[in-house]
């Protein structure tokens, strides 16, 4: 039997369609996806606390509504406590324009005898510089604004969809059984459980950062005196869901409000500073040490994924990429053919090994200043 062997440019143009067609049913389709995507990994977080109920002999479908109970008290909560703060945010606003407005007179001020350009045209040109700057990202943010108001408009579904996720979740585990019949049904519930596993420790994991974080970021805050600090420092601390980017998100409205409340702009600096070391603190220590290897993803593949995720479904793409390039990762790894991408994206053991020795190289030459006794000047 003569094998027939298709042409290595044929094999090529039929991935890139099949990618195509891919990123274009994904764009097309992500008022479906995303609330499916969020439901699937509230489901997974949900999934121990709701076998554990069975174990206690509550029926599946009353194990499932007190899991719903429990993280919609834990939202609700946070949302309350967020529209607190902002609600008494908004009562000093006028205050806040009052002394914007003498900012502004004071930047055209300094503007008109740095640059010698008038008062009366510094206006008309930032208007139009906005205006231009607006022209020319008005598709990206109004395919942003729309992907994230449509998640908002479906955020209504995901009790039920999460309900019906957890109440199938055995039917599904037999959907995969038929899907992969050649593969033995141990090493697919392997891939579950690893999949399971994965995104337990990430969805865990990045809640005792963000809390972490927002201690860091609110004795900072309070440090420097800045105003609603406690809000600040939480809302900071929560788009950290966002990696990489979210955190100096975040730092914008305390530099902002630094500027407009107190008297000096070293202030603004310092917010700045505290924030840039936190994420310095986030990035090399915090993360790694408590979400660990179990989301080994490199930072160039987790760039890019935040890059493509914004592109396609734009912020609620950003929180999901991370997460559902963990799960890839995992299934890449189990194939044998997709070994090599699974590999693409994992951790370089090089540079982790580098990255490890540098890191302990600095915190010994800390402890040998900090421990080096002090010796007294002779008068």
């Amino acid at each position: 039997m003569v094998e027939n062997k298709f042409p290595a440019s044929v094999r090529i143009a039929s991935v890139l369609l099949i990618l195509f067609l891919t990123v274009y049913g994904l764009l097309v389709l992500r008022t479906v996806l995303v609330p499916l995507a969020f439901s699937v990994l509230f489901a997974i977080l949900l999934y121990p606390l709701c076998k554990r109920l069975e174990r206690w002999r509550f029926p599946r479908i009353w194990a499932i509504i007190v899991c719903l109970l429990v993280i919609i008290s834990v939202l609700g909560l946070l949302l309350t406590f967020i529209s607190s703060q902002i609600m008494n945010f908004a009562e000093e606003l006028p205050q806040m324009a009052d002394r914007a407005n003498v900012l502004l007179e004071e930047l055209q001020i300094w503007v008109e005898s740095t640059f010698n350009i008038q008062k009366s045209t510094q206006i008309p040109m930032l208007k139009r510089s906005v205006t231009e700057w607006a022209r020319t990202h008005s598709a990206f943010f109004t395919s942003t604004l729309s992907a994230t108001t449509s998640t908002l408009g479906t955020i209504s579904l995901l009790p039920i969809l999460i309900f019906f996720f957890l109440l199938y979740r055995d039917f599904f585990k037999r959907f995969f059984y038929k899907v992969f019949k050649d593969t033995p049904q141990e090493k697919v519930d392997d891939v579950l459980v690893k999949i399971q596993k994965t995104v337990q420790s990430y969805i865990t994991g990045l809640g005792l950062v963000i809390l972490i974080v927002a201690a860091l970021n609110i004795v900072g805050l309070l440090i420097l005196g800045i105003d609603y600090a406690f809000f600040f420092g939480a809302l900071g601390a929560l788009l950290t869901i966002i990696p990489y980017v979210g955190i100096f998100i975040g730092a914008l409205l305390p530099i902002l409000m630094s500027l407009v409340t107190k008297d000096s702009a070293w202030y603004a600096v310092g917010v700045a500073g505290i924030f840039f070391f936190v994420q310095i603190l986030e990035g090399n220590f915090i993360t790694p040490n408590i979400v660990g290897s179990k989301v080994s993803i490199n930072p160039l593949a987790a760039i890019i994924g935040l890059i493509l995720g914004g592109m396609l479904w734009g912020a609620p793409g950003m929180i999901l990429a991370l997460p559902f390039m963990a799960v890839m990762k995992v299934v890449f790894d189990s194939v044998e053919v997709l070994e090599p991408y699974g590999y693409v994206l994992g951790e370089s053991e090089e540079v982790t090994t580098k990255n490890k020795d540098l890191v302990e190289t600095i915190s010994e030459e800390i402890k040998k200043v900090a421990h080096k006794p002090v010796t007294k000047r002779k008068s």
